[in-house]
């Protein structure tokens, strides 16, 4: 999969994400503190499922209607690398190829996957 990784998720998220043997873009490297709008599109134009853990994304795909590849976003209590890491598996582990499109919400007790076009 195609993942673009929002400098709130982490280094270690990105770091995760290759390791799996996944095509990952980190924001940080390929284009630090660009405006979310920016990064959606980004995501969307590459055909790429944008990792973060800003709430401000929703917004942008629900109330401004934006193009997106797909959203998963990490709502943590705790924003520990490894368990941003352990809840973006999880994720994974639940959803698998079905990301595309889609916008999750994935707490440490919950993974939320609503349709989001």
């Amino acid at each position: 999969m195609r993942f673009l990784v929002d400098e709130s998720a982490g280094v270690a998220v990105a770091t995760f994400l290759q390791h799996a043997g996944h095509d990952v873009v980190a924001v940080a490297e390929a284009m630090p503190q660009a405006d979310d709008a920016r990064i959606l599109e980004r995501g969307a134009n590459e055909d790429r499922v944008l990792v973060t853990n800003d709430k401000d994304f929703g917004a942008l795909v629900f109330r401004s209607r934006k193009a997106h590849a797909g959203v998963i976003l990490l709502r943590l209590h705790d924003e520990s690398s490894l368990n941003r890491v352990r809840i973006l598996n999880a994720v994974l582990q639940r959803c698998g190829d079905a990301l595309s499109g889609r916008f999750i919400v994935a707490t440490e007790t919950h993974i939320r996957v609503r349709r989001a076009d």
